[in-house]
This record gives structure tokens, sequence and C-alpha cells, in this order.
């Protein structure tokens, strides 16, 4: 499973996006990002770069090793 919870937390709170504005943007469904986050839910590649290109990143950055 492809744990990005804490990567994807960060990146958006520096962002200053609650979960639901990251959601709009990234055109998903919120409560996806809340489980995400939680690493509840294992998010299909997709999922992951609509979330990195809805923060301006690289996805890499999203499932890149937690520091």
């Amino acid at each position: 499973m492809v744990k990005i919870g804490a990567n994807l937390k960060r990146e958006r709170e520096r962002a200053v996006l609650s979960q639901r504005e990251l959601a709009e943007r990234a055109g998903i469904w919120y409560p996806t990002v809340s489980r995400i986050e939680k690493d509840r839910a294992e998010p299909h590649p997709r999922t992951i770069r609509k979330l990195a290109k809805a923060l301006g990143i690289d996805p890499a950055e999203l499932v890149k090793e937690a520091r």
C-alpha cells in the first residue's frame, strides 16, 4: 500500500488549503483527501497525479519516503 498521508498533509498545509479546497482543485471527492491523509485509502496513481497538480508539485513529492 502506498502511504502518502503525511506527505499530502504537509504539502496541503504548506499550500494553505483545506481538504475540501484541495479536493475541489484536484477534481476528487473531498472525503477522499481525508482518507488518504489518514492512510486509510490507497490512492490510484491518477489520483496522486491530480493531487500533485492541484498542489503545484511533482507527484514524486507525495510518494517519496516520509521524513
